[in-house]
């Protein structure tokens, strides 16, 4: 199979495509975006695509809307160039939070993105962990929803898990939670979370026996920590004992450095490489 495949990156996380291919024994294919005075951008593969199987390597993180671009501009070269059959791995669908229409005269952006993915050219999504796993029905064309949980697993597996909780800081990823916790062993509890902003939630309380506990709190995402500051805080409340934090996709935006930071008592804060690390991390 993979004597027939072409991978190329996208400018967001060439590191992510390039450990990638060393895995699967394949070359990394040059590409080359440009800019024209006018701030359009031009994009260029610059190997045979060919009734080849592609691969276009991008996740979808800062600045969102350029790497988007790229990332359609790239798919609709490969088929342009009569690719035989087009994936685009998007390690991180930034959109997925864009899943309803939860006020009057929005977007549902999730939705929209899928459709330019399909029409630029994608006859296959790879992506991982999205926020809101219904988005994956949102796409025309096939979608391989994969998960990190194993891999978090393996982290932690062979330690003293013996007093140790999963803990969700919502209900909505309380059973990625469930699976975690199986894999480990362990209780799995979730807070009970009121969203008022993009950065403000109230975690009201907390479902499940934490109290003098070891917890492993788990979430798909950290952006900018609100959520994740907040689910400390009622732990701490109710008297837990030492503290990890997991998560797919480590975004670390705005002040969320910062924040983590300033949280005493976490042991270690554990991510995959599904997205680039911002420097300050």
């Amino acid at each position: 199979m993979t004597g027939d495949i072409t991978v190329f990156s996208g400018s967001a996380h060439p590191a992510f495509a390039e450990e990638m291919c060393q895995i699967l024994g394949v070359e990394l294919s040059p590409s080359r975006t440009t800019r024209f005075s006018n701030d359009c951008l031009q994009t260029q593969l610059r190997a045979n695509c060919r009734q080849r199987d592609v691969y276009i390597v991008q996740p979808l993180v800062q600045p969102v809307q350029e790497n988007l671009v790229e990332l359609c501009l790239m798919l609709d070269a490969a088929r342009g160039a009569s690719a035989a059959h087009i994936t685009a791995v998007i390690p991180h669908f930034a959109y997925a939070r864009s899943d309803k229409k939860d006020a009057p005269r929005i977007s549902i952006g999730a939705r929209l993105v899928a459709d330019m993915l399909a029409t630029a050219g994608a006859s296959r999504v790879i992506t991982m962990a999205m926020h809101s796993p219904q988005v994956h029905g949102f796409f025309s064309v096939p979608v391989d929803h994969l998960s990190a949980v194993r891999e978090l697993a393996g982290h932690f597996a062979g330690r003293d898990l013996s007093n140790t909780v999963v803990v969700s800081p919502d209900l909505g990823n309380a059973k990625v939670a469930s699976q975690l916790a199986r894999l480990l062993g362990t209780p799995v509890a979730a807070g009970s979370k009121r969203r008022l902003a993009d950065d403000k939630v109230v975690i009201d309380n907390i479902v499940g026996d934490v109290a003098g506990k070891d917890v492993i709190v788990l979430d798909d995402e950290i952006a900018n920590a609100g959520t994740i500051v907040e689910i400390l805080a009622r732990l701490r409340a109710v008297g837990v004992g030492s503290i990890a934090i997991a998560c797919t996709h480590g975004l670390f935006t705005g002040p969320a450095v910062e924040r983590l930071k300033q949280e005493p008592g976490v042991d270690e804060i554990v991510t995959t490489n599904t997205v680039p690390l911002p420097p300050e991390s």
